[in-house]
């Protein structure tokens, strides 16, 4: 049931980033280009899932406990360091060059264009180095 569970998160989160147009490199480049094609839609897409997200925990939090996990799974480290302030940036630099975010790419697979394959290539390896890095700094 959990698998089942993910996998309809997974499609609705899919379906969400592809028919808001998400999953468009140049539509995503064109938020960041003020001085020339600037498109806000990507602000109202990313405020709408603000919204819809806050509703959602109010609603959702109230109930004693999720129905297919024994606890809410809900971040309490509210500290600001320089591990996370530097992965933002960066996840931001790397966002706004190649206009494509984690969960902007993997719906992109589908379209089956090689650089969105390449995108996640990278970021695969990034991952990988980032926690050899970890490993190595403990």
């Amino acid at each position: 049931m959990r698998l089942l569970a993910a996998y309809v998160t997974g499609l609705v989160f899919g379906l969400g980033i592809s028919i808001s147009g998400m999953a468009n490199p140049a539509k995503v480049l064109n938020f960041f280009d003020f001085a020339g094609t600037w498109d806000p839609s990507l602000a109202f897409v990313m405020g709408g899932a603000v919204v819809v997200t806050f509703i959602g925990y109010r609603i959702v939090l109230r109930r004693p406990g999720p129905l297919l996990d024994n606890a809410f799974q809900v971040p309490t480290n509210r500290t600001l360091d320089t591990r996370l302030i530097g992965g933002s940036a960066l996840f931001g630099v790397g966002w706004g060059i190649a206009g494509f975010c984690p969960g902007g790419a993997l719906p992109a697979l589908g379209t089956g264009k090689s650089e969105v394959f390449l995108f996640v290539a990278a970021l695969v390896a990034g991952i990988g180095c980032a926690k050899l890095i970890q490993r190595r700094m403990r």
